[in-house]
């Protein structure tokens, strides 16, 4: 008697045993695909990162190296997209063996151009920061995460950047920019945080 019991409580075990074994298997390795998948893949943000770079490069006639290095763009989980770029406001003068370094009124036209442009990239930033949360790149960023632009300027060793800021960054909900860049203006502007440092 004590043996046909055993058998009979020995049998749905070992099939509920072998049913959940392959389950959780299967459930482990769906798990470990969700979180390797980035919400945001890698190529759609190189394409934002080229789109960038493309306006970047058209803000300035005078300069065909505003961009010194291709714009970097990362998705973070829970935050948002952030893109970085090293931008140059101003060309240098031309430096070489045969030429003498500038000259103080060189240099002083140098700072007034670059903080005239100062204000023009702070301007460009802040409408890329609107295109770019409405972008299809950007589509399946979350509503409530943020997009970030961050542009860090460069300036050459004679250079006096006494005033001047070294990073502009804006940023902003890209649902908030979304509703804002329809309407424009002041409601633009307050849906964007910039700073510099």
């Amino acid at each position: 008697m004590k043996i046909s019991n055993l058998k009979v409580l020995t049998v749905p075990f070992l099939l509920l045993k072998v049913l959940t074994v392959p389950f959780l298997l299967l459930v482990v390795a769906a798990s470990a695909i969700a979180v390797d998948a980035p919400r945001v893949p890698r190529s759609t943000v190189a394409l934002t990162e080229k789109s960038l770079d493309d306006r970047f490069n058209k803000l300035w006639s005078d300069n065909p190296f505003v961009v010194l290095g291709p714009t970097r763009g990362v998705y973070l989980e829970g935050y948002g997209a952030v893109f970085t770029a090293e931008i140059n406001l101003v060309a240098g003068p031309p430096i070489g063996v045969m030429m003498p370094p500038p000259d103080n009124q060189e240099k002083a036209r140098h700072k007034q151009l670059k903080t005239a442009r100062i204000s023009e990239l702070k301007a460009a930033l802040e409408k890329l920061l609107a295109e770019t949360a409405a972008s299809p790149g950007m589509t399946a960023v979350p509503p409530d995460e943020q997009i970030v632009l961050v542009a860090f300027l460069s300036h050459f060793p004679w250079e006096d950047i006494s005033g001047l800021p070294v990073q502009i960054m804006v940023q902003g909900s890209k649902k908030k920019l979304m509703e804002a860049q329809h309407t424009g203006g002041a409601a633009l502007q307050a849906a964007i945080r910039a700073a510099q440092f």
